[in-house]
């Protein structure tokens, strides 16, 4: 039989503890892959939907709303806040300029 092993005890039990020791650092960093694997899973599974209308504001007191935006629109501004389709619909009725890139018009915010 194929022995490449050292023949005494000490040396056997010093290769256990180390091989033992690394089992545990790949185990635990199985475990922290997995974890993170499962709450990514969990991430994507929960995520909130989109806004289906988005109103862009602007800075200062109040926030005034700037520009309406299709809630998928790649354009929004980071000042935002979604809004229904009812405010959007009012909004662009009342004259606030709507996105050029995803064009909202009043007759797309009509419910079906």
């Amino acid at each position: 039989m194929f022995d490449d092993l050292p023949p005494d005890l000490d040396r056997l039990h010093t290769l256990r503890v180390w091989h033992a020791l690394w089992l545990h650092r790949i185990d635990a960093k199985i475990a922290r892959l997995e974890r993170r694997k499962a709450e990514e899973e969990h991430g994507r599974k929960n995520r909130p939907q989109p806004a289906e209308w988005v109103v862009e504001v602007g800075i200062g007191t109040g926030k005034p709303p700037v520009q309406v935006h299709a809630g998928h629109c790649h354009m929004i501004g980071s000042r935002r806040r979604p809004i229904s389709r009812d405010e959007a619909r009012r909004l662009l009725a009342d004259g606030l300029r709507a996105c050029t890139h995803c064009q909202p018009d009043p007759s797309s915010t009509s419910s079906t």
